[in-house]
C-alpha cells in the first residue's frame, strides 16, 4: 500500500454520537471547520436519527445503520452543492443526531392556581400536576421547529413549552367537562385521557408524539376539601343517630365536669340514660299532641244520655235528648237511624230503644204520598 492510500485511510472519519445522558434529544456532531471526508463512515445506532444540514438547509436524513458518505447516498446534499460527477476532497456539511427514543417521566404543573366556578362552591381555585412522555417522530420538522442551531438540545430546553400545552389543554378539558370539583378525584382516568387526545395534534405540529399523560393529582383550598368531607359524611350517616351520639357525648362531658350541675355522680352510664329518656319523653309528647289534635269533641256532661246517630252513612253526634228531638222532627232521625250510646257493643236500630220511643209520638208521622 502507498503512503498516500495509507494516509488516506488514516483520514477517513467516523462520524458517530454515544449519548451517556437521559435528556439529549439533539446532538450537533463536531468537526473543525464542519468539513467531513469523502467516504466517511456515519453510523446510526438504534433510538437515533441522523439529519444532515447544508448552510442551513435540511438535506439528507438516515435511520440506522452504518453508511459510507458519498454521492450515491447523500443525493440531496450532492444536489445542493453541485456534485455532479462527484468528490473527492473534503465537503461541509452540519450533521445532527435525534434521538428518538421514549422520554418518559417528563413532570408538568400548573405554576399558578386555575380559577373554576363550581354549581356548589362557586369560585375555586385548584392545581393539578402529573407525568407524560414523548419522542420525536419527524427529525426534520423538530429541528426546524424547535432545536434552530442549538449545539446541543435537551428535555430542559423544551420542558416550559411543553407544560404551556398541556397546561392549557388541562384547563379547556376542566371547563367542558364541567365536572363538580368533587368528582375530579374519582375521574383523573377519564380526564387525563381526554387531555391526551387533544395534545397528539399539538405535538405532532413539532415533529413529536405525546406518548403518555397522567394526571396524578388535583388540589383545593383546604377549606373547600373540608366542606366536601363533611357533605360527604351527611350524605351516608343516619342524623337521628347523630343527634342521639351528640346529645349522649354532651351529657357524657357535663359528668365529667365536677363545677357542672349534671357532675354530681353521674357517670357515662347515667348520661346514657338520660339520652334514651329524652327521646323516649320527646317521643311521648309527640304521641300525645297526635292524640290531643284528633280529640276535637269533648266527652258529654255527666248525668245525660248521649247518643251517635248514623246520618248519610257517616257517624254524627254526640247528641243529646233535645238534640235528638230536633233530628227526629225533621226526619233526620227515625225508627230505623242507627245509634249508638255508652255501653253498647254495636250500632242498634233507634226504634229499639225505650228512651227514645217518646221521640215519635210527640210528632206527627210523615204525610202519606198520594196516588
Amino acid at each position: 500500500m502507498s503512503f498516500w492510500n495509507k494516509l488516506k485511510g488514516e483520514l477517513i472519519d467516523i462520524i458517530e454520537f454515544l449519548d451517556n445522558t437521559q435528556d439529549t434529544i439533539v446532538y450537533r456532531f463536531e468537526r473543525h471547520n464542519n468539513e467531513i471526508k469523502n467516504n466517511a463512515k456515519l453510523i446510526v445506532r438504534e433510538g437515533q436519527m441522523a439529519v444532515f444540514v447544508n448552510e442551513g438547509q435540511i438535506a439528507d436524513t438516515f435511520s440506522p445503520g452504518t453508511y459510507n458518505l458519498n454521492t450515491q447516498n447523500l443525493p440531496i446534499l450532492s444536489t445542493l452543492q453541485g456534485w455532479k460527477y462527484g468528490f473527492n476532497s473534503p465537503f461541509k456539511a452540519e450533521v445532527y443526531f435525534v434521538s428518538t427514543k421514549n422520554f418518559i417521566d417528563q413532570k408538568w404543573g400548573t405554576k399558578n392556581a386555575l380559577i373554576l366556578n363550581d354549581s356548589r362552591f362557586g369560585m375555586v381555585e385548584i392545581r393539578a400536576f402529573g407525568i407524560y412522555s414523548f419522542k420525536i417522530t419527524d427529525a426534520p420538522v423538530f429541528i426546524r421547529e424547535i432545536v434552530g442551531t442549538n449545539q446541543t438540545f435537551t428535555t430542559e430546553h423544551i420542558q416550559e413549552q411543553l407544560k404551556s400545552i398541556i397546561v392549557t389543554r388541562f384547563s379547556d378539558s376542566v371547563g367542558e367537562t364541567n365536572l363538580p370539583i368533587e368528582s375530579y378525584a374519582a375521574n383523573l382516568n377519564e380526564l387525563s385521557a381526554a387531555i391526551f387526545g387533544y395534545m397528539k395534534d399539538d405535538f405532532a405540529a413539532y415533529g413529536m408524539d405525546v406518548t403518555k399523560f397522567l394526571i396524578e393529582n388535583v388540589s383545593m383550598p383546604e377549606e373547600v376539601k373540608k366542606e366536601i368531607f363533611e357533605l360527604s359524611r351527611l350524605d351516608k350517616i343516619d342524623l337521628d343517630k347523630l343527634m342521639k351520639l351528640k346529645a349522649a357525648k354532651s351529657l357524657e362531658a357535663a359528668a365529667e365536669n365536677p363545677s357542672g350541675t349534671a357532675g354530681m355522680g353521674i357517670g357515662l352510664g347515667a348520661g346514657m340514660a338520660m339520652a334514651n329518656q329524652m327521646t323516649q319523653a320527646m317521643a311521648g309528647q309527640a304521641q300525645n299532641n297526635q292524640t290531643n289534635q284528633n280529640a276535637q269533641t269533648p266527652p258529654p256532661i255527666p248525668g245525660t244520655v248521649a247518643y251517635y246517630v248514623v246520618i248519610d252513612g257517616k257517624q254524627a253526634g254526640p247528641f243529646d235528648k233535645n238534640s235528638m228531638k230536633d233530628l227526629a222532627a225533621r226526619s233526620v232521625l227515625t225508627r230505623e237511624t242507627l245509634v249508638w250510646k255508652q255501653g253498647m257493643s254495636d250500632w242498634v236500630l233507634a226504634g229499639g230503644q225505650t228512651d227514645l220511643q217518646d221521640l215519635w209520638t210527640m210528632t206527627p208521622p210523615p204525610i202519606p204520598k198520594q196516588d
